[in-house]
């Protein structure tokens, strides 16, 4: 692989998207999505144990961001990670920490 510049756009991108990223609630969102994960809201509200509304606050935030992408199936709204590079982020910030 080769070392490419980013564009400034690019870099106020991923800055933003990092910024999204760095919050307890949706980085415990982010490892629940790892591994090409889809889940709801009421799903995931349920697995952290938050209310609904602050977890559809968070989701909506990581989605305006460019870090989550939905699809709607039904009545369920399925939550995912947008970029699956993302999950290396996510697994690398988990295995820094739990040693």
């Amino acid at each position: 692989m080769k070392n490419e510049e980013l564009t400034v756009e690019q870099l106020d991108q991923a800055a933003s998207m990092l910024k999204a990223m760095a919050h307890p609630i949706r980085l415990s969102i982010l490892k629940h999505l790892n591994g090409g994960k889809k889940l709801t809201v009421t799903e995931i509200h349920q697995l952290l144990n938050i209310e609904q509304s602050t977890t559809s606050h968070h989701l909506g935030i990581l989605k305006d961001k460019g870090v989550l992408s939905s699809t709607r199936e039904g009545k369920n709204t399925y939550y995912y990670l947008k970029h699956i590079n993302l999950e290396k982020i996510v697994e690398c910030m988990y295995k820094c920490f739990s040693e």
